[in-house]
């Protein structure tokens, strides 16, 4: 956890992919402590992030396959978490999108993703898909270089 924790220092703010928080709800083995480490973090004063509202469209449909009561349970406890920032696509976001879809080729969910940190000013961006390594607007962390090996 060196690593993160020395990455996760140099940012205030850090913009958070759909499957870190996909990893923390389902407590993964491999990459569940350390979504739990980035969510402490987020979590304690002078610290924020930041996340796509498609994030919590990537999150629900799953539990909406199931049980609507779970969703609205999970959209409340996600919604209020602190110092957690859920911001939805407009169009200044939808034109950076597309620019970072020519520029590095990336999936149109991915290129929002990375439209919406770069326009909420965050410095880092924690995920596991290597896609955003082409991002030079900001510094990835990927927790797949947690694990022994890497």
């Amino acid at each position: 956890m060196t690593a993160l924790r020395k990455f996760l220092a140099r940012h205030v703010r850090i913009a958070v992919d759909s499957m870190v928080f996909i990893y923390l709800l389902e407590n993964h083995a491999k990459y569940g402590p350390a979504a739990v480490f980035v969510f402490d973090r987020i979590r304690r004063p002078g610290h924020s992030a930041v996340t796509s509202t498609i994030t919590l469209t990537e999150l629900l449909v799953p539990l909406y396959k199931q049980e609507h009561a779970e969703a609205s349970g999970l959209r409340i406890r996600l919604e209020t978490y602190p110092n957690l920032e859920w911001i939805p696509p407009h169009t200044g976001i939808a034109d950076l999108a597309a620019q970072f879809r020519a520029r590095y080729q990336l999936r149109t969910p991915d290129a929002l993703h990375a439209a919406t940190a770069l326009s909420a000013e965050a410095t880092g961006f924690v995920t596991n898909d290597r896609q955003f390594d082409r991002v030079a607007e900001f510094e990835t962390f990927q927790l797949d270089s947690l694990l022994p090996g890497a």
